[in-house]
Parts: C-alpha cells; structure tokens; sequence
C-alpha cells in the first residue's frame, strides 16, 4: 500500500518546568494571565505530525511519501527523513521562510503549553495531491493538522481522485470553522481524534456521535493511558488498552507514533483491531523517549510488548510484518 502523509514538517523545542502550572494560575485572575515559566532542560528536536507519522512508518518498513512544506533550513532535515526511509519528493521547500517551529513546555504532571510557529507551513496550500498521484498511484492519504487550506485542498482532491482519506484534524480544530470541518471529515473513512478533539468536533460539526459515524468507516478516539476506542456505526464500541510504559520520558508525539502503528497494520491487511494495538505498542516506545523521531524500533521488543499486553495472537499476527519471531503458543 502507497501511504501519503500530509502535515506539518516542523522542528521542535521542547522544555520541561520542574513544578506544575496548574499551581500558577490564580481564580479570578485567568483573564489576564502573564506567566513565565523557568524551564530546566531544553530539547532542540525534529517534529511536525506529517514528518512524525511518515517517520514512524519508515520506521515498520513503509516507504511513505510526505506531502507538506518546510523552510530554507531543511536540507539537513530532509537528509534524515530519507535517510530513514521517507520519500520526501512531495516537499514543497520555500524559498524565503523557515521550516515551522513547535514550543512546548511540559510540567511534572505532563500538561503541556504550546505555541506553535506556521512559517513555511503556509505554502503547503500550493501543493497538487493529484501530481504525486499521477507519478505514482496513492492508495491511501492521511490528511493530518497542516496549512487549513492545504487540508481541505487535499482531501477533496483524494475524493476526487477516489483514493480512501484518514482524517486526522487534531491541533487544527479549534481553528477551523464548521464548514470546513465536516468538508475534513465527510466521506473519510478512518477519522482519528483525541477525546477532547471528539468533542470539539462535535460541538463545531453540530453532529453527534452517530451522526459522525454515519459520514465516516472508522472512528479512532485515543483516551492517553486509557487506550483506543474504536467507533463503527452499528457496532458497540471496541475498546484497546494502552501499553503500558516503563516510564514516560517525553509525552509529545506518542498520538503520531499510534497512528504510525495503525496505518502500518492496515497496510499490511489486517483489522482496525490490531492495528490499534500496533498503534498503542509504537505510541509507548515514542513516549519512552525524548523527541518524536530519536526512537530505536527494535522488532523483538515490540512484540514482546504486543504480546504482554494483547495476547500472543495479536504478536503471531504482527511478527511476520515485522520480521520478527513468532511467538511460540505454549508459552
């Protein structure tokens, strides 16, 4: 299956408060906050959801092509995608702005505060979805948090292309209009959405929940440690648990590194089941780490945690694909 990423290319700053903020905000005062946080430790990383998920793909053996757009200072970026086994012919390079920056700061509780930089992201919207289809057929698009006119250019261009989307609008919700939102989620057929984003979507869509999964094939809600539901219309609700890690290092990019996992297993065949659970196993090895993209993915211990966490059947299922051995039953 060729998978096209569309999203974000960014590099990330990451910072971590030694305290936490919730510690910081005085009752009757929110509407005029002026906070400055004295961070610890800084990460500079690599980042962004479309170079996150395309990355975690290469990372199972794909070979994804990254659709979005990036800055003067991606050459070195762009060496490492490839480098790790992503096609970044669908990168559109600016020529004036630099590749978009993300600020977070975590606290000791794991709540994060963001800001988030566009830069060159804003040319994303220039770039033709049909192009890269044309020199090679697209089998499936993941539309993620981008440019909002990239986002709506390319998933109408997929369906009229015909060629299936996964919805992944997540940041991006609270900027879009109502329109523009069900234009994102109409006709996907898999839509991925935290719990909060699930309700934002509701509330901007003016759909309920059955409403949504009558417009959709598969609904993908992610709960953090709670793990995965997923949503069909007519069917009662599947639920995944999480896998649990050793130690959370670094929670950001643990939701691209799930949908990694479960566009891989798709693409190998297998049901929206497993490929949760591959979701799941990938997003606890990103959060074992610091950054979204200094992973090491070793086969073994993947399926060591498929196995602990959903059975040895889920594990015989995912070795083959991943090369790695096959569990024995007796144990």
């Amino acid at each position: 299956m060729r998978i096209a990423v569309t999203g974000s290319i960014a590099t990330d700053h990451l910072m971590v408060f030694p305290g936490r903020f919730a510690d910081q905000l005085l009752e009757g005062r929110l509407a005029a906050v002026s906070l400055s946080f004295l961070a610890d430790r800084l990460e500079v990383r690599r980042g962004g959801v479309g170079a996150n998920i395309s990355f975690g793909l290469a990372r199972l053996g794909l070979r994804p092509l990254l659709v979005g757009a990036a800055g003067v200072d991606f050459a070195e970026y762009g060496r490492w995608l490839a480098g790790a086994g992503v096609d970044t012919s669908g990168v559109r390079v600016s020529d004036a702005l630099h590749t978009a920056r993300f600020v977070c700061t975590t606290d000791e509780e794991h709540n994060q505060i963001a800001t988030f930089y566009a830069g060159a992201m804003s040319e994303a919207r220039h770039i033709d979805l049909a192009e890269a289809h044309r020199r090679r057929t697209l089998d499936l698009v993941l539309v993620g948090a981008d440019d909002p006119e990239a986002m709506l250019r390319h998933t109408a261009t997929a369906h009229r292309l015909g060629i299936p989307v996964a919805a992944d609008p997540s940041q991006q919700l609270a900027r879009l209009d109502a329109e523009q939102v069900r234009s994102l989620v109409e006709g996907a057929r898999y839509l991925f959405t935290n719990a909060y984003e699930s309700a934002l979507l509701m509330e901007r869509t003016g759909w309920s929940e059955e409403e949504v999964l009558r417009r959709v094939g598969t609904w993908a809600v992610t709960h953090g440690a709670g793990g995965v539901r997923l949503l069909t219309v007519d069917r009662p609700p599947v639920p995944v648990p999480a896998v649990v890690p050793q130690r959370v290092v670094d929670p950001t990019g643990g939701g691209d590194g799930l949908r990694a996992g479960f566009l891989a297993a798709l693409s190998w065949g297998l049901p929206a089941e497993r490929a949760a659970q591959l979701g799941c196993a990938l997003a606890t090895v990103v959060l074992e780490s610091v950054g979204t993209q200094e992973y090491k993915l070793l086969p073994t211990d993947l399926l060591a945690s498929v196995e602990c966490a959903y059975g040895v059947d889920a594990a015989r299922d995912l070795a083959p694909h991943l090369d790695g051995p096959v569990p024995d039953e007796r144990r």
